[in-house]
């Protein structure tokens, strides 16, 4: 067995009980590494089973037992001095949000305890009747009773479950009310407030009846040649302490430092994205939050970067005396998205989120697309129960946020994501979504690129699956004009497959601020023993995006569902630098589809071929 892993995917099939190990396979290791890569190989795999017993891909039941889930670790996970080694990733075979693949990825603690617990993957098959935990202590594997934990919150459980079981290392991954009453945009939590946070996937653990996975273990993650891995550690730390974005701007301010720098873009969304620049941005900004709730950052584990918040609300309605966050994406779908300007009362919408398990992206969005329904007229005013559904008011933030964790009152209009919730009350074009996930804080209208990728995206409208605001707004790795369509294809394809990559080492995407392909490939050549090149770790990234746009094809998304907002596309920008502007995206898409090697958003079978894809 190579470096790098612990060599063991755990296979649990909650309807049975049954509970077995199987080895990696190191053949397939080399071609998708670990993470979402060997989870989407995996997956791919238990489609091509449910074909061949007759059941057609369109009718998996996401919240059905024949939905999968995956909790994958990757080669780098684990490993002191790997950068950001904390993370982990979670696939499942169909989200109950959007009806495509479901993906997810967090920090904290839980995937380098899962892999000292002995174990590179976690596989959940079918569904138990009742509730029930596993329990994962240095490769002792128990199914237990849940039945005292189910209604409790991420806070009770994880503190219970990490009291029960003691010992080194521990962590728990757990779902809240909003899991377990299948709220679509339920997030999967661990380590307290941090969250697999898209595509619903907290819902798809509910469906399971699985409350939680613990994890404790003090095993070693084996590593091949340890003095190479030494000097290409050594070199990525050096790397990362000298950017500024992974050095000063992240560490100081957390991820909210964007605030103000995407503002002044002209390209934060405001108002369920009528607007685009907010002049009171600077209330919910990373500066703004370091200066008047912080108590300290909080990294995760074996991350020098350091990005995590620990803030405090000292008094007022919204106190939190102890809390983690917001981060960028949730001060703006929770704040800029619904007008809402009060710092505290986003914070204790972010907390309300972690403690009851949703995504805050998904959540915020959600609640601005009814806040804009309400102020054209399409939500009657019986339906809101009370709700004052109006933008910039921070108490209908609040309150919306528990009522859709219970499903309370017109909660359980907002529980079915934005995409549903404007379809039901006539105006499907204000759900700012693609493939039905809300998009993240960008308007790509002031960055042609990230438009691109929202509607390239497998999983839906994503910033994750390739992050052009880099290059775009950031200058990294360079500086390219944001208002031009023009080489954006190139850009898109490059950062989508180098993601990929990423999600499957797997840790943070924060470190290709500073490290690049090459870095990666002396990392991992050094961790496994393997002798990688850049184009060899490229051509895994490209292999991993084409089978999960495979297994999305197979769900009836292709070409015409590669596409924006009609916002987007035909109403100019208002105000600000790129006011005017549009997202010309046929002819950025009539270029990605051609160095993809792509038809219509398929695949052909030549570039399969070409990628060592074996249908």
């Amino acid at each position: 067995m190579p470096g790098g892993y612990m060599g063991k995917i755990l296979y649990v099939d909650l309807s049975s009980g049954s509970i077995k190990e199987e080895p990696i396979d190191e053949e397939v290791a080399r071609k998708y590494l670990g993470g979402k890569g060997y989870a989407v190989y995996l997956l791919y795999q238990y489609l091509k089973e449910y074909e061949a017993r007759g059941l057609a891909p369109q009718d998996i039941d996401p919240l059905g037992p024949e939905n999968v889930l995956i909790f994958a670790t990757g080669p780098g996970t684990g490993i002191p001095g790997f950068p950001s080694p904390g993370r982990y990733h979670v696939m499942a075979l169909r989200s109950p949000l959007t009806g495509s693949i479901g993906s997810g990825n967090s920090g904290g603690e839980f995937g380098p305890f899962m892999k000292f617990a002995g174990y590179d993957m976690i596989v959940i098959e079918g569904a138990s009747d009742r509730p029930v935990y596993l329990s994962i202590v240095n490769g002792e594997v128990e199914l237990k009773d849940a039945s005292d934990l189910w209604g409790m919150t991420v806070f009770d459980t994880t503190r219970i479950l990490k009291k029960r079981v003691g010992g080194k290392n521990t962590s728990v991954a757990c779902i809240g009310p909003a899991g377990e009453n299948l709220v679509m945009m339920a997030a999967i939590m661990n380590d307290e407030h941090r969250a697999v946070g898209r595509t619903g996937l907290g819902a798809v653990m509910g469906s399971k009846m699985l409350k939680a996975i613990v994890v404790s273990g003090d095993q070693q993650v084996p590593v091949a040649r340890p003095e190479d891995f030494k000097k290409a550690a050594d070199k990525a730390r050096e790397l990362l302490m000298k950017d500024p974005v992974t050095s000063e701007g992240l560490p100081k301010y957390g991820t909210a430092v964007l605030v103000n720098i995407i503002n002044q873009a002209g390209m934060l969304p405001f108002k369920n994205w009528q607007f685009e620049y907010n002049p009171d941005a600077d209330k919910i900004s990373g500066e703004t939050l370091e200066k008047e709730y912080l108590i300290k950052r909080r990294p995760c584990w074996g991350c020098i970067i350091g990005c995590g918040r620990v803030t405090k609300v000292q008094m007022g309605p919204y106190q939190v005396l102890y809390s983690e966050g917001p981060e960028y994406e949730s001060v703006w779908a929770l704040g800029n998205d619904t007008g809402v300007m009060e710092l505290d009362a986003v914070i204790k919408s972010n907390h309300l989120c972690d403690e009851l398990g949703m995504d805050p992206i998904s959540l915020g969005s959600t609640i601005a697309c009814a806040m804009e329904l309400y102020e054209k007229g399409y939500i009657p005013e019986e339906d809101l129960q009370g709700v004052d559904l109006k933008f910039g008011n921070p108490a209908a933030l609040v309150e919306l946020t528990w009522r859709t964790a219970y499903k309370s009152g017109f909660g359980k209009m907002i529980a079915m994501g934005s995409k549903r919730l404007a379809e039901v009350y006539g105006a499907p074009e204000l759900s700012m979504s693609v493939k039905g996930l809300e998009m993240p804080a960008y308007d790509p209208r002031g960055a042609k690129g990230i438009g691109l990728e929202y509607a390239t995206s497998n999983r839906g409208g994503c910033h994750v699956t390739g992050y052009t605001i880099a290059p775009e707004i950031l200058s990294h790795p360079e500086k390219i004009d944001p208002l031009t369509p023009e080489g954006k294809a190139k850009w898109v394809k490059i950062f989508q497959d180098f993601t990929c990559v990423v999600n499957s080492t797997v840790n943070c995407l924060f470190d290709t601020f500073a490290l690049g392909a090459g870095e990666y490939a002396e990392l991992l050549s050094a961790v496994t023993g393997w002798d990688l090149t850049e184009d060899d770790v490229m051509r895994i990234g490209e292999r991993i995006y084409n089978l999960e746009r495979v297994i999305i094809n197979r769900y009836g998304f292709d070409g015409k569902d590669d596409t924006l907002p009609r916002r987007l596309l035909e109403e100019p920008m208002p105000e600000g630098p790129a006011k005017g502007q549009v997202v010309e995206l046929d002819k950025m898409l009539k270029e990605y589809y051609e160095l993809r090697g792509w038809v219509d958003g398929k695949p052909t079978p030549e570039k399969l071929r070409e990628l060592e894809i074996e249908l």
